[in-house]
């Protein structure tokens, strides 16, 4: 099979429609964690550790300079409170996902305990009762 044909195969399964609007909203959801993050959990604890803003958290590995033609070289840092933030935006979303998926389980196991409606009866059974029932009538 072709390239193009298995991935064209890959595209089609399911309903796209569907799956655009996961993406979509799974990303506004993102955004809505990272404000939670960023704007309403952090500064809190920044503050309980004692000031800190988890974003100027980092390490300079170069400091910045000027080369000899007076251009700014920027400072090479290692950004790790920016790293813990996004550390913790995974963490809530992470959980936020297994939460809703626990839902549907739930719900979906609640419907595949009730009880199935039962099966009519075959043709012949039906056939018999009605000559049965038309028997004890004479």
């Amino acid at each position: 099979m072709g390239l193009v044909q298995e991935f064209k195969d890959f595209a089609m399964r399911g309903n796209m429609v569907d799956m655009a609007v996961g993406i979509i909203i799974g990303g506004a959801f993102g955004k809505i964690i990272a404000s939670l993050v960023n704007d309403v959990i952090m500064p809190p604890l920044g503050l309980l550790i004692g000031g800190v803003d988890f974003t100027d958290l980092k390490i300079i590995m170069k400091q910045a300079s000027v080369d000899e033609m007076g251009n700014a070289i920027a400072a090479v840092t290692l950004n790790y409170g920016n790293f813990i933030q996004t550390a913790i935006d995974f963490t809530i979303i992470a959980f936020a996902i297994f939460m809703m998926i626990k839902a549907m389980n739930r719900l979906k196991k609640k419907e595949e305990e009730k009880p199935a409606a039962p099966a009519a009866p075959p043709k012949e059974e039906v056939l018999l009762t009605e000559i049965r029932d038309l028997l004890k009538k004479q």
